[in-house]
C-alpha cells in the first residue's frame, strides 16, 4: 500500500505547488502596492497660474483646475516619437481614477498646428472622458514658460535641430494647493503603478 500512498503524495503536491506560487506571487504584489501607497509623495514647488484654450475651443485653465488633484502631460498630435505612448499611459490612467475628481491635463508643444479640432480628433482617438481630461493650446511662450519655469521641464521648439518639438517624456502629479507632488517617466514601465498609487495617497491625504 505503500506505492500508492506516495503516487497520491505526490499528486498532491505537484497539485499544491502552482496554488501556493501564485498565492506568494498575489501576497508580494499585494505588499508592493501597499509600499507604494505608504511612501511619502514628496513636493517641489509650485504651478503658476495659466490660461489656455481646450479641445472645444473653452477658456481652460489654473481657475477650472483649483481645489483638484490633476496630472499633466506635454505632447503634441504629429510627434514621431515617445507622444503617442505618453498619450496611452495617460489614457489608461482613466480606470483606475474613475470614481475620483483628479484630472488629466495634455499641454500641446506644438500649439501652431495643434489647433483645438485638431486636439478634439487625438482626444476622440485616446477615447478621453469629456470634462475629465482636457487638452491645452494657445500661446507658445506661455506653454513653453509653463513646461520650462512652471513645471521645471526641459523643452526646445526644435529651431536648431530637425524642426521638430523637444519635450519631456514625464508625467506631473499636482495636488489641490497646485503643487507639483511627483514626476514620473513614462517610458518606465512601472510609471503608471507608482503614479497612481501616489494619486490614491494624495485623495487620502487632500480628500475633497
Amino acid at each position: 500500500m505503500a506505492p500508492a500512498h506516495s503516487g497520491i503524495a505526490w499528486k498532491v503536491i505537484l497539485i499544491l505547488i502552482p496554488i501556493i506560487t501564485l498565492a506568494m506571487l498575489i501576497w508580494l504584489r499585494n505588499l508592493e502596492v501597499s509600499a507604494l501607497r505608504q511612501r511619502t509623495v514628496s513636493s517641489y514647488g509650485t504651478v503658476p497660474s495659466f490660461q489656455l484654450t481646450n479641445q472645444n475651443g473653452q477658456a481652460f485653465g489654473s481657475g477650472q483646475l483649483a481645489g483638484k488633484i490633476w496630472i499633466a502631460d506635454f505632447v503634441y498630435t504629429t510627434c514621431p516619437g515617445p507622444c503617442p505612448m505618453i498619450s496611452s499611459r495617460m489614457s489608461e490612467l482613466q480606470k483606475p481614477l474613475e470614481k475620483t475628481d483628479v484630472h488629466l491635463v495634455s499641454f500641446s508643444v506644438d500649439p501652431e498646428k495643434d489647433t483645438p479640432a485638431v486636439l478634439r480628433d487625438y482626444a476622440a482617438k485616446l477615447q478621453a472622458e469629456p470634462g475629465r481630461w482636457d487638452f491645452l493650446t494657445g500661446s507658445k511662450s506661455t506653454i513653453y514658460k509653463l513646461s520650462h519655469d512652471g513645471f521645471k521641464l526641459a523643452i526646445s521648439d526644435g529651431s536648431d535641430e530637425q524642426g521638430l518639438p523637444v519635450h519631456s517624456t514625464r508625467m506631473i502629479l499636482v495636488d489641490r494647493r497646485g503643487q507639483i507632488r511627483g514626476y514620473y517617466d513614462a517610458t518606465e514601465p512601472d510609471a503608471i503603478t507608482k503614479l497612481a498609487a501616489d494619486t490614491h495617497h494624495l485623495l487620502r491625504e487632500q480628500p475633497k
